[in-house]
């Protein structure tokens, strides 16, 4: 991957970013199929936008607005296009409109915009990262610039997930009473501001706002706040249909800033313009008891986000590792609850033990929290990566031996689970990145099987996934305790009338122990064929059939099992990926990868060569193509040298540059040979199955580059 080592200070530009030139895409569509780019190289400083493109690199990141000119300014073809999240706002069951009681995250951690900005991924020894999605319903990045863009990174995350992913539009103090008296000073003023809010979210693909105003309003202010509220919800569920628009419990409706901890007729008119109100930290068991009571509540408790601080600052009932408390208490009063800064597990924590900690923070409080199940049709896959880790991998081979995060590699996460059977016997899951299968990732399985049982399950997955009358399973996993443990997939079906039931309860399933099949089985013969190798030596792939009709999945779990029962057992077990695919899809052919063009190309000067004075010529580029995302897992970018100055010196070899996971790349500091030369960039597309795409069905783009001539350097 192309992960240099990134600069954690956020690229700050005060000025006015340049224009992107308008016709920047048309004419890279121009490009004819056939022909090579010709590049007269200039070493010119970068003209792409600095708020979207990293100074040095010309890397891709994501970034906030800081003015309220900045924000009224925006236009559509100015905005970045690496940041449009690419990830559509997957099914869950139920759906959010019927979730008695809600959970909101609201990420605020170190000012924001960390190694996350980075669009492309970093290189980061031990990221932050969330991936508990299965918990939550809505996902809000938050900062204290005033319009905060959440990075497309983890918008895509929390989609794949069912997750709403929220911006913020937040003003503070003196400098927010003057934005504030601007933009509410009439209607046709707020309305300028909040439609460009909406046209922010809709371009890039995100979900809503939360609406933090932290200053005193006057008047006039006041009076305009809840139409301004309510015209830009309108406005969100036109446009983005899933959206929300929740209030920050602050500013009273005479103006004054103050923090009420609770709903009341002092901020109901906000709340009754938007679709939810966030309430400040400080609240008390009367506080809820109180607003469950409240008219003004009723119907709408759901819509009710009490706030939990989890770094307990201030007086508040529960934080840190005591989120429980509080949790349980707006539980048992029937609120949703918004949990502020669930970081401080890895701010105020050793990074080595993030996951152990985060496991912990959110194992606390899971009994408070509701499971949505993740809603599609087939392929259900997931090698369980978290979007992160010490080396990247590909089908158990290393491909990558550089730690990375990028969350848009991130795939669809297991339940994370801790639990006691009997006196002795326990099962635990988390995420490990010694070892993976694909990714950066795997899950592992370990426990305790006691005496007097012969096995114990672990639920890894909690679905709404019809089947197909064929279905075909793959299981990948590996066990440091073979021979004394047996590992199966263990999978629980309802039949589909029972998939229209809207309620939170669990629906009895039924218990289906699918039979591997053999190797010389057609469909698996198929399967490897399309795969291009079985297995690696460690790993282990067992395919199943399974037909049935008019069903779906509703949980996917590992079974352990043992012969003997006389005494306790431990064991381990790494899970590598797990696919449901309709049989017939094992002969879809292919697609192609179309329309690959090359534009806001960038040439720089590298640091000298081994002999001292010979500089390298490094080539940063954007590449474009059209391929229908969803049937991929990920893109490679591929490169070779096809001609260099020196004729009698051949063609070089395919080389990987990295992955990328839309229709759009960014190639950063690529070192070619000197001109004149002639290069090739590849586009192969890695199908959602991890099957090989023959090299015909690429995308390409040959690149020919020369030196300015004296006579051009002169002009």
């Amino acid at each position: 991957m192309n992960t240099l080592k990134r600069k954690i200070e956020e690229s700050t530009n005060d000025n006015k970013p340049p224009k992107i030139d308008g016709t920047s895409l048309e004419s890279c569509l121009d490009q004819p199929g056939d022909q090579s780019v010709h590049e007269v190289i200039r070493y010119e400083p970068s003209r792409l936008p600095a708020s979207h493109y990293d100074h040095d690199t010309t890397e891709p990141i994501s970034c906030s607005m800081k003015s309220l000119e900045e924000l009224l300014l925006w236009k559509r073809n100015e905005a970045s296009p690496f940041n449009v999240a690419t990830v559509p706002l997957a099914s869950r069951y139920p759906p959010l409109a019927k979730s008695p009681k809600k959970t909101l995250v609201s990420h605020d951690m170190m000012g924001g915009y960390l190694e996350d900005r980075f669009i492309q991924g970093a290189e980061v020894e031990m990221p932050y990262a969330f991936y508990h999605w299965k918990y939550i319903d809505i996902f809000n990045y938050f900062t204290h610039q005033m319009v905060t863009i959440p990075p497309a990174v983890w918008t895509n995350a929390a989609h794949k997930h069912g997750v709403l992913s929220i911006g913020t539009f937040i003003t503070e103090w003196k400098d927010g009473e003057k934005i504030c008296e601007e933009f509410l000073a009439n209607e046709e003023a707020y309305r300028r501001a909040a439609d460009k809010l909406v046209q922010i979210s809709h371009c890039y693909g995100f979900d809503g706002w939360l609406i933090n105003i932290e200053n005193v309003l006057s008047e006039i202010a006041v009076k305009n706040t809840g139409p301004f509220l309510r015209y830009l919800t309108d406005q969100m569920h036109e446009r983005v249909p899933s959206s929300v628009v929740i209030w920050y419990d602050s500013v009273l409706k005479n103006g004054s800033l103050s923090w009420q901890n609770e709903l009341n007729d002092k901020n109901r008119q906000f709340f009754d313009a938007c679709d939810g109100i966030f309430t400040n930290y400080n609240w008390t068991e009367q506080s809820l008891e109180w607003m469950k009571s409240y008219p003004g509540a009723q119907g709408r408790l759901p819509d009710i986000y009490v706030g939990i601080d989890v770094f307990a600052r201030g007086k508040v009932v529960g934080g840190k590792f005591d989120t429980i408390n509080a949790l349980e208490m707006i539980r048992n009063h029937g609120f949703s609850t918004a949990i502020f800064a669930p970081g401080w597990v890895y701010e105020c924590h050793e990074k080595a033990d993030f996951r152990q900690n985060q496991d912990k923070f959110w194992g606390l409080l899971s009994d408070h929290l509701y499971i949505h199940r993740h809603s599609s049709s087939l392929p259900f896959i997931s090698s369980l990566c978290q979007g992160f880790g010490k080396s990247l991998y590909w089908k158990g081979q290393l491909e990558n031996e550089k730690s990375w995060f990028n969350l848009n590699a991130q795939e669809i996460q297991p339940l994370y689970l801790s639990e006691s059977i009997g006196e002795k016997g326990w099962v635990k899951t988390h995420g490990c990145s010694n070892d993976a299968w694909i990714g950066g990732s795997s899950l592992i399985v370990r426990g305790m099987i006691p005496s007097g049982h012969t096995d114990v399950c672990a639920r890894i997955f909690s679905l709404h996934v019809p089947l197909a009358a064929r279905t075909f399973v793959s299981f990948v996993y590996k066990t440091s305790t073979q021979g004394v443990v047996k590992l199966s997939l263990e999978l629980k079906t309802i039949d589909v009338p029972l998939c229209t039931f809207d309620g939170t309860d669990e629906i009895p399933a039924c218990s289906v122990l699918p039979e591997a099949l053999e190797k010389d089985n057609p469909l698996v013969k198929q399967f490897i064929q399309n795969c291009g190798r079985w297995a690696s030596d460690e790993w282990t792939t067992c395919c199943f059939l399974l037909q049935m009709t008019g069903c779906s999945i509703r949980d996917v779990c590992i079974r352990v099992s043992r012969d003997e029962v006389e005494e306790d057992v431990p064991f381990s077990c790494r899970i590598g990926e797990i696919m449901l695919m309709d049989a017939e899809s094992l002969q879809s052919p292919p697609e192609y990868v179309q329309g690959v063009c090359i534009n806001d190309v960038v040439w720089q000067k590298g640091a000298l060569s081994g002999n001292g004075h010979t500089l390298k010529l490094l080539l940063n580029a954007t590449l474009r193509w059209q391929y229908p995302t969803h049937l991929v897992r990920h893109f490679r970018i591929h490169w070779r040298r096809l001609r260099g100055p020196d004729p009698r010196i051949p063609a070089g070899p395919l080389t990987l540059i990295g992955r990328c996971y839309s229709n759009l790349y960014r190639v950063v500091e690529l070192k070619v040979p000197a001109a004149p030369g002639l290069i090739e960039l590849l586009v192969e597309p890695v199908t959602r199955e991890g099957f090989v795409v023959p090299e015909p069905h690429w995308g390409r783009r040959t690149i020919s580059y020369s030196e300015t001539s004296a006579r051009e350097e002169r002009e």
